[in-house]
């Protein structure tokens, strides 16, 4: 199913204020080291790399590794547009239309009754369990978060500690020309689970709405995986990117 590469977890408890639903809106940390918490090595998980996994239905992110794997992660870097970062004015949530909607039109796992944010601890959680007469509501799980290189324990008592990341930020793609894009078209940007991975939430809320210039995950091995993804919603919905982020995406894949 993947193209390999293996992802090390370590355990992981993490208490995070940051409000589930507004995502990636603090200030970028990207030196913090790998894993917020301690504990020994975890299991391989199930991550997918990212170039065999084009419509973001199966789970995880796992590196891209191989010389043959990283020409073509290049390839699709370098056919991504760029332009300067506009303005954030009239920016807000809802302009991409409600969290986590289920009715989003033309993307993978929407109107199957279950919203997007669950739809995705399903796609890549393990262990789940659900609450009591539903299939869709996770209310525990293991998740092998890709951005730290950890696994987490989670319960939705502590809902914050896990939060689904949009790869590239609503914000961002704002200043970036989505601004002027259809409704249609941004509830798509909001709810594709191409732009959607469930991530710790400290590492989350670092990210802010920064692109790969100024935020990178802290789990350098899949740096190069991360700058695909971003990429692949690029190209998939004609945003550009601004020349640094480019660069910083290329470099990721180029050594």
């Amino acid at each position: 199913m993947g193209r390999g590469g293996k992802v090390r977890y370590a355990g992981v408890a993490v208490a995070v204020a940051a409000a589930l639903l507004a995502g990636c809106e603090s200030v970028p940390d990207k030196d913090r080291p790998a894993g917020g918490g301690g504990g020994s090595a975890a299991p391989d998980g199930r991550a997918v790399s990212p170039l065999d996994n084009p419509d973001g239905t199966e789970p995880g992110l796992a590196p891209v590794a191989g010389e043959a794997d990283r020409a073509e992660a290049v390839d699709l870097i370098g056919k991504v547009t760029t332009k300067g970062r506009g303005p954030k004015t009239g920016y807000d949530r809802d302009e991409f239309g409600y969290a986590w909607m289920d009715t989003a039109d033309g993307v993978p796992l929407a109107r199957n009754g279950c919203d997007t944010r669950n739809d995705l601890l399903r796609r890549d959680g393990e262990k789940l369990r659900f609450r009591s007469g539903s299939d869709c509501v996770v209310v525990a799980m293991t998740l092998a978060d890709p951005y730290t290189g950890t696994t987490i324990e989670w319960r939705k008592e502590q809902a914050a500690e896990v939060q689904v990341d949009h790869v590239v930020p609503l914000s961002y793609s704002w200043q970036m020309g989505a601004s002027r894009w259809p409704e249609e078209k941004r509830q798509q940007l909001a709810n594709d689970p191409l732009n959607l991975i469930p991530v710790e939430g400290r590492a989350n809320s670092a990210k802010g709405d920064a692109g790969p210039a100024t935020w990178l995950p802290p789990h350098k091995r899949i740096r190069c995986a991360y700058a695909v993804r971003f990429a692949q919603v690029a190209v998939k919905y004609e945003l550009p990117v601004t020349a640094p982020d480019e660069r910083a995406m290329l470099r990721q894949c180029e050594g």
